[in-house]
């Protein structure tokens, strides 16, 4: 196996500043960064946050997740592969059971599939990278 990264960015702002890339390629093994809701610069269904900065409507959960999907889907298709090739995720998620009824859904669709074939863990956290943001999906996938 080469010891040669590949490595995909979507060319927003906070990679800079944060210091990362979006996607690794090593061998046949492709590892992508938490994806968030974004187009662009531009985050995508933004949850309300109030004045205190804690979310007000986690509705928007299930848009956020088909554009974290979306992203994540646009860089696997820079290496030749696509959602069928991902073998883990972890789904980060602000609110756990908006996260929960959201992602049945939003995972079949996104897959294809009844019974996407990718192992998957959600996991419910505080707050994520942006105070608008409820979902974030990390994946490994296999070329």
């Amino acid at each position: 196996m080469s010891s040669e990264n590949r490595v995909e960015s979507h060319g927003v702002a906070w990679e800079e500043s944060y210091g990362y890339v979006q996607a690794v390629q090593r061998g046949d093994t492709v590892y992508l960064s938490g994806q968030v809701a974004h187009d662009g610069p531009e985050l995508v269904a933004p949850a309300p946050v109030g004045p205190d900065g804690r979310v007000t409507d986690f509705s928007n959960t299930g848009a956020q997740m088909r554009q974290c999907y979306a992203n994540a889907a646009r860089l696997l298709q820079r290496f030749g592969a696509s959602l069928d090739d991902v073998v883990d995720e972890v789904l980060y998620v602000v609110d756990a059971a908006a996260g929960d009824a959201a992602a049945g859904p939003v995972r079949k669709e996104a897959y294809g599939r009844p019974d996407p074939q990718v192992a998957s863990t959600m996991i419910g956290t505080p707050r994520l990278a942006f105070p608008e943001l409820l979902v974030e999906i990390k994946m490994v996938a296999r070329v």
